[in-house]
Order: C-alpha cells, then structure tokens, then sequence
C-alpha cells in the first residue's frame, strides 16, 4: 500500500510539472529568483497615456484604483463578444472611433481594463489622425467664430477621463502582442492564459483630488510648465527705454501635445517653424551692421503653447511686470509679431507656397505683408510663393498670437503657415506628426523667406541694400541637421551641433512641455529646464551673440552682465559672448508659489486669457510599467491544489510505513 502511495505521490509531482505555465528561454540559466522572474514575465515596451487635470477636472488615462490592473489580452474585433474586462489589442487606425464609442457605451467602458494601441511604424498608411479638437484650444480665440474646423481630422478624443490605463506599443512590442492575442484566440476551452499587467496608478486617484486646485494643494501634482527663450538680434545695449527702437517680435512654439505622454514630436506643428526660426537667426547672424536697422529684432521659441498658450501670456505677464527675464522689453515697443507656425508641408506643385494669416486690417499689418512679398520675389528663381489667407477664415489660427492680440487689440501680426483655411497636417498632435510628415525643402524655403522679409521690414523707411539682401542664405544642411536632432532618436540629442552645446540626458527627443520644477522665482539659471529648452537657448546665444573681450572659459556665470556663457555644460568649459538671450518661465499665469505650495490665483482682468485658462497639472506616480505573463486557469490551480493534497499525503503516509518498518527492524535485531 505505501509503494503505491509513493508512487501516485510521485506522478502527481510529475503533474506539478507539466501543469505549471510555460516559460520563455532554456531552464538551465535560470540561476536565480531574478532569472525566473525574467523568464515568466515580458516588459513591454510603450508609452503611456497619463492623467490631466484642471480647474474642471480630469483627461487622460489612470488605473482606476490603487493596485495594478491584470486582465486577458484580446483583439479589437473581440470586444463585441467580451465577457470579462479584457486588455484590447488596437489596431491605430480604429483608435480614435474606439476612444468615442468607449466613451459613450457605459457597457463597453466597463469591459475595457485597458487599451494596448499598436504601432505601425515610422511610414504609416493611416491617412489622418488627431486626437486634438477641430477648432483646438478655441477658448482662447481673439473671435466670436469658433465653430470654424480648423483641424478637420480632429476627433478630440485626448480631452476625455479615461479610468483605465492605455499605452501605445513600440514596433516590437506590437509583435509580441499580437502573437500574445493569438494564442488567447486559439484557446480550445475557451479561457485565456495570456494576461498584460498594468501599473498607472496616478497620486490624484489615491489621494482622490480629481482637479488641479484641489491636486495642487494636497501635492499629489505638479503644473505644466517649462522655459522659454527669447533673444534680440543685434544685442541690446543698456540704453533707456527712450532710445529703444521699435521691436519685431519672431516667435515660434518648441512643444507639442499627444494622447500618448512621450511621444510628442509635432515634425510639422510646430517644430517645423521652430526650426525654421533657427535657421533664419543662423542667416541674419551673418549680416554686419545690424545696429543700423531702424527696427529691434527679437526672437522668441515658447514652451507650453499646446497647454494653454502658457509660454507667450506667461513672457507677456513678466513684461507688465518689468521682471528681470524681460529687461529690456517694453511691452508698447512690439510694433509687429511675426509668428512662424506649421511650415513643413508647403511644397505645393513642386514649389514653395506659405500663406499669410493677418490678425487685423492695418496700415503696420498690410507692411508686414507687403514685407513678405517683397522677401518672396527677392528669392527670384527659388520661386517661394506667399499668400494672404482667405478672408473667409475667421481669423488667425490657433497660434501664440491669439495672445498677443487678446492682450492688446490693436497688435498687428501675421501668421506664417503652410495652409489657408484647414490644416495641412492631418495628424496634428498625434505621434504620427514625425519626420516623415514633413519635407526638409519647405522648411528651408519658409527660412529664407522669413530671413529675408525681417530684413526687408526692419529697414523700415530706409531704401533696402540689395546687395546685402541678397546675401542672405539659409543653411540647408543646417535644417536637415536639426531635423535629426530636433526629431529623431538617431542621431537625435546626441547629434555634433547638441552635444557642442549641452550635455543631454537622453537621445530621443520629446516635446512634450513637462511638469514646472524649478523656482517661481524668475531666473537665468533654471535647474530644470529640458533639453531642447537649452539648446535653444545656447544656439540663439551663439548665433545672436559676439565674443566676449575675455577669452577664458566659462562654466556658468560671465563677469559682464551683458554676456552670457554659451557651451558650459560640455567638457572643458564654454566661452562668453555678448548676448541678449534670456530664459522666460512658462506656467500658468494663475498660479503663485508661496509657503512651498502653489496656488490657483482668482482670473485678473489685467489678463484677458486668464478667466478662460484651465491651469492644466500632471499626477504625480511612482512607477509606470506594462508586462506580460502566463497565468493558470482555475481548473489547473484546482488539480495543482489536489495534486499537492496527495502529495503531502502520501509523504507523511510514507513516512510512518517507514517509521513503522524501521522499528520492527531494531526490535528483531
């Protein structure tokens, strides 16, 4: 009778085997608890959808409670047929009309435990995609219209509460998803072992602040926010107010929005004007005798535009308030704003074609345009065309100037895009903005024009120097260049021109503005200003900039307070060049810290934007993360549990038969 136990005890401990989930890899190397670990479950990687909030509550996505969510995984065309929450594997082109449907089926919603968006890579089919809104950020339109499209791929589907976690996939991560899906599908009883393990659970669930004043006050948030930069070209001189010349305001915005946090690039909106502007300061650094222009060039690249134009009302806000990141603007010199927005896809017939969108009709305004066209027929066999946009249009499109014209009525600007009254980028804040959205000639050709109109306009009532104008060349190299830095992980922010400024901590560049840290207080030394917010400020530094009397190496502060040090952070030291190149904090204009807590300030009627300003945060968290793994059905933990139960039973059975046994075996010797 005991060898039989013994033996049952030994084939249910086979079964153990058998029965237990399969792991990946050779079981040799498994040396240790890590090594088993490792072999069970798969991280993948991806790129989360994070939670917002504002004045009015929350977007984005979250684990809806404390813990971790772990549910099967499916593929979307299951999702009709669900019976438990499930992980849904998406194919990207059904993304936006899930995320609408999700939102309006409360069944489905809670059949949903989380998203897994696939990646189709770099050269996509899809023909649009937006998450944004058709007319984005309308609240803050200088017009009554506001039911204009401007963005017609727009599906608005990244302003709504989510409460389950959703991440895109990298390329190979798609792969192994999709291979995980399948082997759920072809279950013959029906259950699916395969599960995905979600970890976004986000401070403002557990601490239950569901919006940003509430958030900001418990701490479980930070508000968006970054640094913008802006120069003059020549530098000013410490000369009094009275003595400035008029001032030509060139901006551009540096970040951009997703529904996926970290996958922000915006090629075409807006880095493709960013760029431009750059190289167009590259050009004009290059002329002598800029002092001798009637007009103050200033250039300006604003962080936080996506997020409520936070950049440009926060540089407008300091200039009222005569701060030390604005010395030397006056908000009554800005005579004209030259803002260059999406310019990446202006290639029209196998030319250059740029439209002109004026914010009002007025004699400084029709100048600007005039300046435009006379910058555009100066380009000669370049053949770069510019067009005023259609009087149709309600107005300007969303862009830093809606700002400046909200601020103050009477400004006159013009907007430069590379459309006339919808969008020519149809995958506005969508991952997909990459660069292969965009063409590296229109952006050359939007330089140029820009370069040589500022020379044009700056000149004033002066007769314009031909010779000079046409001297004025963009770098072409220089675009495709930053290109690369500004919008690929190869080279990306490792690239030489990067790295001859700055130390950088990462090679994948994302614009995304990020969460303010750094002190409320205005300041030249942020210690968190983000990659690209330093490179351009040291490239504006460089290229506005002309080398200090003193040669020797820099490693922060210049002696001069009219010099800046261009480089410090790269080994050996920088150098200091005579410069008006400063940083500007951007958050929103409503927040104030005080007693190491921020607060939400009541709307000032000194600012115009600030009654319609959400003052967007982030949630804090600890850890983000998404695996995957094997799990038992509840018949194989069921025959587990018994096969142990025999097991255990057998053992001790065997034990006292040998006990047993043993003693007879003394007693008869």
């Amino acid at each position: 009778m005991a060898a039989g136990l013994l033996a049952a005890a030994a084939a249910c401990a086979t079964l153990l085997v058998f029965l237990a989930p399969a792991v990946s890899g050779d079981g040799a190397t498994l040396e240790s608890v890590p090594d088993l670990v490792k072999a069970m479950y798969v991280d993948i990687e991806s790129f989360p959808c994070v939670r917002l909030l504002n004045l009015s509550g929350e977007i984005g996505c979250s684990n809806p409670g404390h813990g971790q969510i772990i549910a099967p995984v499916v593929r979307f065309n299951s999702i009709d047929q669900l019976v438990q929450p499930s992980a849904v594997l998406l194919p990207l082109d059904q993304m936006s009309d899930f995320f609408l449907r999700v939102s309006k089926d409360p069944e489905l919603y809670h059949m949903v435990a989380g998203v897994l968006v696939e990646s189709n890579g770099v050269h996509s089919n899809l023909l649009e995609l937006s998450p944004d809104r058709k007319f984005p950020q309308e609240e803050f339109a200088p017009y009554s219209n506001v039911s204009h499209d401007w963005n017609s791929a727009g599906s608005g589907i990244m302003w709504n509460r989510y409460a389950f976690p959703a991440f895109l996939l990298s390329e190979e991560s798609t792969q192994t998803l999709r291979k995980i899906a399948d082997k759920n599908e072809k279950s013959n009883n029906g259950y699916q072992p395969n599960v995905a393990e979600f970890d976004l659970v986000m401070q403002t669930t557990k601490a239950e602040t569901h919006d940003s004043e509430s958030c900001l006050k418990a701490q479980s948030c930070l508000p968006l926010g970054g640094q913008s930069v802006w120069a003059s070209l020549p530098a000013m001189s410490n000369a009094s107010m009275k003595d400035q010349k008029p001032i030509i305001m060139v901006v551009a915005s540096q970040d951009s929005a997703s529904f996926f946090r970290d996958r922000s690039l915006g090629a075409d909106s807006p880095i493709s004007g960013l760029i431009a502007l750059l190289t167009a300061v590259d050009a004009l650094s290059h002329l002598h005798d800029l002092s001798k222009l009637k007009k103050q060039l200033v250039f300006a690249a604003f962080d936080g535009e996506a997020w409520g134009y936070l950049g440009s009302r926060k540089f407008l806000q300091e200039i009222d308030e005569g701060d030390d990141s604005v010395n030397g603007i006056n908000s009554s010199m800005i005579e004209q704003v030259l803002e260059i927005g999406s310019v990446g896809k202006g290639i029209s017939q196998g030319h250059p074609l740029f439209y002109a969108h004026s914010s009002r009709n007025s004699s400084i305004s029709k100048k600007m345009l005039d300046g435009l066209q006379s910058g555009s027929d100066s380009l000669g066999s370049d053949n770069v065309k510019v067009k005023p946009a259609a009087t149709s249009n309600p107005g300007v499109p969303p862009s830093s100037l809606m700002a400046f014209m909200r601020k103050n009525t009477s400004t006159s600007g013009v907007v430069l895009e590379d459309f006339d009254s919808r969008f020519s980028n149809k995958f506005y804040h969508s991952y997909l903005d990459n660069p292969a959205n965009i063409n590296s000639s229109s952006i050359a050709a939007a330089a140029a024009l820009v370069a040589r109109s500022l020379y044009i306009l700056a000149t004033a009532d002066m007769p314009v120097d031909l010779m000079t104008l046409n001297t004025i060349r963009v770098n072409v190299t220089l675009v495709e260049e930053l290109i690369g830095c500004l919008l690929t992980c190869d080279p990306g922010l490792s690239c030489g021109i990067t790295k001859s400024f700055i130390s950088t901590s990462s090679s994948c560049p994302s614009h995304y503005v990020g969460v303010y840290q750094d002190s409320a207080s205005s300041t030249q030394f942020p210690s968190h200003a983000d990659d690209t917010s330093r490179f351009i400020w040291n490239f504006l530094a460089d290229r506005t900039g002309t080398l200090a009397g003193n040669i020797s190496s820099c490693t922060g502060k210049c002696s001069d307070e009219n010099e800046v040090c261009v480089g410090a952070e790269v080994e050996g030291g920088g150098r200091c060049v005579v410069s008006t190149t400063r940083y500007v904090p951007a958050y929103s204009t409503r927040l104030k810290f005080e007693d190491n807590v921020w607060h939400v300030l009541p709307a000032n009627s000194s600012d115009p934007m600030g009654a319609a300003d959400p003052v967007w945060t982030e949630s804090y968290w600890n850890t983000i993360s998404l695996r995957v793994y094997a799990v038992q059905s509840m018949t194989s933990d069921w025959l587990v549990l018994l096969a142990g139960l025999v097991v255990t039973a057998g053992s001790y059975l065997g034990v006292i038969v040998g006990r047993t046994y043993i003693s007879k075996i003394t007693k008869r010797d």
